[in-house]
């Protein structure tokens, strides 16, 4: 797996406005603020959403399950512009459109985040990035909302978080 510590991100305040750019590796070993995207693949029906495993490698959450397309707002990158990028990187997924759904901010340490999430639909083949993702099913919404509600469950936090807003929101 290629690095990512030397990868230029955008470095955001505490208040979500953009301050900079610093290297990846100084932003997890400071706890510095970010900004990241967070996409959720439903089927084309919306009756069920896209669930991947993290790769063992990666740099926060490492093999935890997760149902959001995403990743770190790069350095001159706005936050759609990395939801664009981040989708097709991770799932091969292209040319859709997203749907902005809400923001929120995040502290837990290792991670001091601003997210921006999205929606979208999706019924064609996914295709995992292999440094990013070992596996992945569709699962219904009533499988999931029973995993977010779960703290045994094996979600990445943020996630979590995010996925119960989600729920939330629709009712």
């Amino acid at each position: 797996m290629v690095s990512s510590a030397g990868e230029m991100i955008a470095h955001y305040d505490a208040s979500g406005a953009v301050v900079g750019r610093v290297r990846r590796a100084d932003m997890r070993e400071q706890g510095l603020w970010h900004a990241a995207t967070l996409v959720l693949v439903l089927s084309g029906d919306g009756s069920h959403a896209y669930v991947h495993r993290r790769s063992p490698d990666k740099d926060v959450y490492p093999g935890l399950h997760d149902c959001w397309a995403g990743g770190v707002v790069a350095a001159d990158e706005t936050p759609p512009e990395g939801a664009v990028r981040e989708l097709a990187e991770e799932l091969g997924v292209r040319g859709v459109p997203l749907r902005p759904l809400f923001t929120f901010t995040f502290e837990q340490p290792p991670v001091r985040c601003h997210y921006f999430a999205y929606e979208t639909r999706w019924d064609g083949p996914v295709v995992h990035q292999p440094e990013e993702i070992t596996s992945g099913r569709w699962m219904s919404l009533d499988e999931l909302r029973a995993w977010a509600q779960d703290p045994e469950s094996p979600f990445v936090p943020d996630g979590r978080h995010a996925i119960r807003e989600w729920f939330h929101r629709i009712g």
